[in-house]
């Protein structure tokens, strides 16, 4: 019986050795979780056996690995992540499996999609085609390089202060090109269908009706000639027409006419808008909003101003922030949405079945995945150009190997000297 008792310490002993050597030759390895070997006692089980039982040795329990945080190290690239918190990412393997890992090694392969250097592809959540949300079930993330489509302006913001100490322009009819006939002016770049940079310019006329004032737009065609884009129909002036703005005693807008104000079907115009195959760039509205514009006893003054249009722009770069949400930047400026990463949680991380690589499969033991977002629940965040380290202690591992190297020294003394008390039973003359 010593024998066996011996024989399962060395066996154990040998486990123990095993794990740390493994732990050590992982020290470096990116998301990589150390373990830790469980040992429990032997008894042989009797009906008769009491307090004095001598035991059986000993034997593995578990190889549980140990998921606490590792340290973070940063790094050049955008596209490696680091989770900073509890949660897995998940990626789809090259045979269609699910995977969970800490190591955040990702890029893009060559049809665009997000990989980790074994091939497995990031899961996200997509975007939804309503502006920037995204949602639904997890699926490939993948990052378009070609260009992106220019869009039209459908919007101006302008938010300004009209001099309420001015007097009516002395010469009239209204001129754009005549400075005396109107208060003051502005002007912002806006974009057409094929994202050409068109200037929209508005002046402001103050009438003499008192709070009243004519607000005109104008916008340049090819030879630099200013065209009246208000429709006749929308505005008060009959010819030439305007957008009518009237203030309070207490200097705020209390209303316009018309109500809305719209550009009804501008079509530029000029060669300039036409391609080498003849299309040309198609009329489109927009809309203006002046919202809190005020008129005070001070300087003509712009506070805001802002439109939602824009070139065509090619990809410069992506961004991850610590929620999740990829972010394509384009060169004009643009920063479009892909989606956002997905991250698992399980109720118990040591029932993962590991499967090399750094990545870990679902068990019966570890539970369903809680997938969501970064930073959601009790998933943590993203931290991006930054990779996990191993939470493997060298120090630690080290004194672990010269433990279990005692005891398997030990072990071994005691089936030297069982086989020394064999050998003195057996020489009994």
């Amino acid at each position: 019986m010593s024998f066996n008792t011996a024989l399962s310490g060395l066996r154990a002993a040998n486990t123990d050795l095993e794990v740390s050597g493994n732990n050590i030759a992982n020290a470096s390895t990116i998301g990589f979780k150390r373990s830790r070997a469980e040992f429990g006692d032997v008894y042989a089980n009797s009906l008769v056996s009491g307090s004095n039982t001598t035991g059986s040795g000993v034997l593995v329990n578990s190889i549980s690995q140990q998921f606490d945080q590792g340290n973070i190290s940063f790094t050049d690239n955008s596209l490696d992540l680091a989770i900073n918190g509890t949660g897995f990412f998940v990626v789809a393997e090259s045979s269609g499996a699910t995977a969970y890992t800490r190591a955040g090694y990702f890029g893009i392969d060559d049809e665009g999609y997000i990989t980790n250097n074994s091939g497995s592809t990031l899961q996200g959540f997509l975007p939804t085609g309503t502006g920037s949300g995204v949602g639904g079930t997890p699926a490939d993330l993948r990052v378009q390089s070609g260009d992106l489509a220019p869009s039209a302006t459908s919007a101006v913001d302008l938010l300004f202060n009209l001099d309420a100490r001015g007097d009516a322009p002395s010469i009239s009819p209204f001129n754009p090109n005549d400075a005396d006939t109107f208060n003051s002016s502005t002007s912002l770049t806006i974009f057409d269908s094929r994202g050409q940079a068109q200037v929209f310019s508005t002046f402001y006329e103050k009438t003499a009706v008192e709070n009243v004032w004519n607000m005109h737009a104008y916008i340049s065609d090819d030879a630099g000639n200013l065209q009246n884009v208000i429709s006749p129909a929308g505005g008060a002036g009959g010819a030439n027409p305007f957008f009518q703005l009237t203030f309070g005693t207490d200097g705020l807008l209390t209303g316009t006419n018309p109500t809305g104000l719209t550009i009804d079907n501008w079509n530029p115009q000029g060669s300039n808008q036409s391609s080498t195959n003849g299309s040309t760039a198609i009329a489109s509205d927009f809309t203006i909003n002046i919202g809190p514009s005020t008129q005070f006893g001070s300087d003509f003054s712009v506070a805001a101003v802002d439109q939602n249009g824009f070139a065509t722009g090619k990809l410069t770069g992506l961004e991850i922030n610590t929620t999740g949400e990829v972010f394509a930047r384009y060169t004009n400026g643009e920063a479009l949405i892909l989606g956002q990463v997905a991250m698992a949680l399980f109720s118990n991380e040591q029932g993962l079945n590991p499967l090399g690589e750094t990545g870990w499969a679902q068990s019966f033991e570890s539970g369903e995945p809680v997938v969501g977002a970064p930073l959601t629940g009790n998933l943590g965040g993203i931290q991006s150009g930054a990779l996990e380290e191993s939470n493997v202690d060298l120090s630690e591992e080290l004194v672990r190997l010269i433990i279990a190297q005692r005891n398997f020294q030990a072990n071994a003394k005691t089936i030297e000297t069982a086989d020394t008390v064999t050998q003195a039973i057996i020489n009994i003359r």
